[in-house]
C-alpha cells in the first residue's frame, strides 16, 4: 500500500534550497568545532543555539552552556559542558576529546572513599584498568563487576551481579557506582544505585553515541522485562555524565549509527535547524568527524536537558522525546532483545510513525521521505529484517504494555505540522496504525 500524501501542511523547504549553505556550515563546524575563539584572552562561549545563529532567552532554555579551557586536561582541550538543570539536582554532562585521559573530572565527581566501576566484557578490555587507575591515585578505593555485552542481558538476573558485588564487598551508602559503557550498562547501574540501600550516588561514563546523546542524561534508570522494554526502573538521576569522544573511536560502525538515530529524532520533534544542519552533515557525522560528532552530542545534549528540567519525571512533554518507541520497543520484544540495537529499532519505529502521521495528514509526505534519506545515509535500516515474524499481534500484545499506556488508553507519539513539531495524543486514527502496521509486515 502506499503512502497517501497530506495536504493542509505548510510546505517544508527543499534540501536543494539548502545544501550549500548546509555544506558550508558543515565545513566549518567540522573545522572549527574544538578551536576556542579567544578575546582578551579569555575563552568565549560557544553553544550549540549560538552555532545555529538562534537568539535564545535564559527562561527559553534552562540547560546552561559553556566552553571552558581546562589547564589540568590538555588532552581534553577545549571542553563543553552542558547542565541539567533541576535545582539542587542539577548536574554537568562534559563533552570533550582525552576526558578519561587526565581524569580530573572523574575524581572531582566521585568523592567517596569507595566506589563500584561497572562495565561489559566488551568496553572493559579498553578503558577499565585506565578508569580504575585515575580513581586509585585520587585514593579510592575501587571493587569492579564485568558483565556481558548485550540487551538480552538487561534483566533482573544480571542486575543481581551489581547487588552481590556491592554487598559482598560491604560497600556502604557513601559509595559511588561508576558506570562505564553504553546504554544497558548506564540504564543498569542507574537502577542498582537508586535501590542499593535506598539510593547511591553514580557517574555516567557513556562509551557509545547513544549513551552520549540519550540514555546516559535525564535519569532514566531501567532492566527489561519478558513482556517489555524498560518496564522495571526508576528516575534517578546522575552525579555528572563524562562523555569521552575518544571512546568513539573504537565504537563499531553499527553501534554508531545506532546512536544517530537519536541525534535524528531530536530534529524531527524539536529542533528543525539541528534537522537541516544534520542533512549537510551526515556523511561527515557517519565518517566519524571529530568535529561533527562533538556538535551532534552537544546540541542533542542540549535538546534533551531542555526538555528533562522542564519535565523531569515524564507528565507531558517529555514523553515527546519516545517519538519512534512505541514501535521500536514491539520490534525489539517481539523479535527478541538482542536481534537488533536499540537504535536500529528505534529508526524502523520512527519511520513508522511518521508513515502513520501521513496517512493521518497530519505532515507532508516530503517530510516522511526526508527523515527516510536521512537515517538511510546514517546507515539505519527503516523496514523491519527480512524473514523477522514480526506481525499485526504482536505489535499490538507489546504496545498494550508500552509505558505510555495511561487508564488502558494508548498514546502514541506522532509528528505533526511542519518539520520539528510532534504531539504525544491518544487521539489518533487507529485504521491507520493498523494499515502503518500492516504494511511493515507485509514488507518483511
Amino acid at each position: 500500500m502506499g503512502r497517501p500524501r497530506a495536504t493542509g501542511t505548510s510546505p517544508i523547504p527543499s534540501v536543494a534550497t539548502l545544501s550549500f549553505g548546509l555544506a558550508i556550515s558543515c565545513f566549518f563546524t567540522s573545522v572549527f568545532s574544538f578551536v576556542p575563539s579567544t578575546f582578551g584572552g579569555r575563552v568565549q562561549p560557544r553553544t550549540a543555539a549560538a552555532a545555529a545563529g538562534r537568539h535564545t532567552t535564559a527562561a527559553a532554555r534552562r540547560a546552561r552552556t559553556g566552553t571552558s579551557m581546562v589547564a589540568t586536561e590538555p588532552a581534553a582541550g577545549l571542553l563543553k559542558t552542558v547542565t541539567v538543570d533541576l535545582g539542587d539536582r542539577s548536574y554537568p554532562i562534559y563533552i570533550g576529546d582525552g576526558i578519561l585521559d587526565s581524569g580530573d573530572l572523574l575524581r572531582r565527581h566521585v568523592t567517596s572513599k569507595k566506589a563500584l566501576v561497572i562495565t561489559n566484557d566488551k568496553v572493559g578490555p579498553l578503558y577499565l584498568d585506565k578508569t580504575v587507575k585515575i580513581l586509585e591515585a585520587g585514593g579510592v578505593e575501587v571493587e569492579t563487576v564485568v558483565l556481558p555485552d548485550g540487551e538480552e542481558f538487561k534483566s533482573l538476573e544480571v542486575l543481581t551481579k551489581i547487588l552481590d558485588k556491592a554487598l559482598s564487598a560491604r560497600l556502604d551508602r557513601k559509595t559511588t557506582f561508576v558506570a562505564l559503557g553504553g546504554g544497558v550498562i548506564g540504564d543498569m547501574v542507574g537502577f542498582a544505585a537508586a535501590i542499593y540501600q535506598r539510593g547511591v550516588k553514580f557517574v555516567q561514563v557513556p562509551t557509545t553515541l547513544m549513551a552520549m546523546v540519550d540514555s546516559a542524561v535525564g535519569g532514566k534508570t531501567a532492566v527489561n522485562h519478558p513482556l517489555g522494554k524498560n518496564m522495571i526502573g526508576a528516575f534517578y538521576q546522575p552525579q555528572a555524565v563524562l562523555a569521552d569522544m575518544g571512546t568513539l573511536k573504537s565504537l563499531p560502525d553499527r553501534e554508531l549509527a545506532s546512536g544517530i538515530a537519536e541525534v535524528v529524532k531530536y530534529g524531527l520533534i524539536k529542533d528543525s535547524e539541528f534537522f537541516r544542519w544534520q542533512e549537510g552533515c551526515m556523511e561527515n557525522m557517519a565518517a566519524r568527524d571529530a568535529g561533527v560528532l562533538a556538535e551532534a552530542v552537544e546540541r542533542s545534549c542540549i535538546n534533551k536537558a531542555n526538555v528533562v528540567a522542564a519535565d523531569e519525571k515524564e507528565a507531558g512533554l517529555r514523553a515527546t522525546l519516545n517519538l519512534g518507541h512505541t514501535f521500536g520497543h514491539a520490534i525489539e520484544t517481539g523479535l527478541g532483545y538482542g536481534k537488533l540495537l536499540h537504535g536500529e529499532a528505534v529508526a524502523i519505529g520512527m519511520h513508522m510513525a511518521a508513515d502513520m502521521s501521513c496517512r493521518m495528514g497530519w505532515v507532508d509526505q516530503e517530510l516522511v521521505d526526508r527523515s527516510v534519506a536521512l537515517m538511510e545515509k546514517a546507515g539505519l535500516p527503516v523496514e523491519l529484517p527480512k524473514g523477522g515474524g514480526m506481525d499485526m499481534d504482536k505489535f499490538l500484545t507489546a504496545m498494550a504494555v508500552d509505558k505510555k499506556v495511561a487508564d488502558g488508553e494508548l498514546r502514541l507519539i506522532l509528528l505533526k505540522g511542519d518539520l520539528g513539531g510532534c504531539v504525544m495524543t491518544g487521539e489518533f486514527d487507529e485504521a491507520a496504525m493498523r494499515a502503518t502496521i500492516q504494511d511493515f509486515c507485509d514488507r518483511q
